[in-house]
């Protein structure tokens, strides 16, 4: 059952992987819908993932409990040990692929965040400042008359 569940978890892994580039390659074409329609697949992936890494622990305290004399490469064998690596690998390139796609939602979060404060300015004034003497920044090429 322990190679099943490292299979399971790996293959979880490369999809977690695959879903991630598709999105960079989203967010470059602006395709926001595709992202967004995608994330409530990730977080089955997920939460899937979650459940296999719980069970693999659990699988591994039993063999451990079973034959607690030896080191923990000898009861799970050379295979589990093995896909243990392979685990480990793909955890940290989804680490790596997850932090170059936060940085690049993070700079289209700045760009729409600035976009909409030149085209919405917000009155707010400094801590400790008067309200009454504020006076709002006017948008440099929108205007709303009433």
């Amino acid at each position: 059952m322990l190679i099943q569940y490292l299979q399971g978890a790996i293959q979880d892994l490369h999809t977690l992987i695959s879903y991630t580039q598709l999105d960079i390659q989203a967010i470059k074409r602006a395709d926001h819908d595709e992202i967004f329609a995608r994330n409530i697949q990730k977080d089955a992936l997920i939460k899937e993932f979650e459940i296999k890494r719980s069970l693999l622990d659990q699988e591994v305290r039993t063999l451990m409990e079973k034959d607690p004399h030896k080191n923990m490469a000898e009861v799970i064998g050379q295979e589990a040990v093995d896909l243990f690596g392979v685990m480990r690998e793909s955890l940290n390139e989804l680490k790596r692929i997850n932090s170059d796609y936060a940085r690049m939602v993070f700079a289209v979060s700045e760009f729409f965040t600035s976009l909409m404060d030149r085209l919405i300015p917000k009155d707010l004034p400094a801590y400790g400042e008067n309200r009454r003497i504020s006076t709002p920044k006017q948008a440099s090429f929108l205007q709303v008359q009433a």
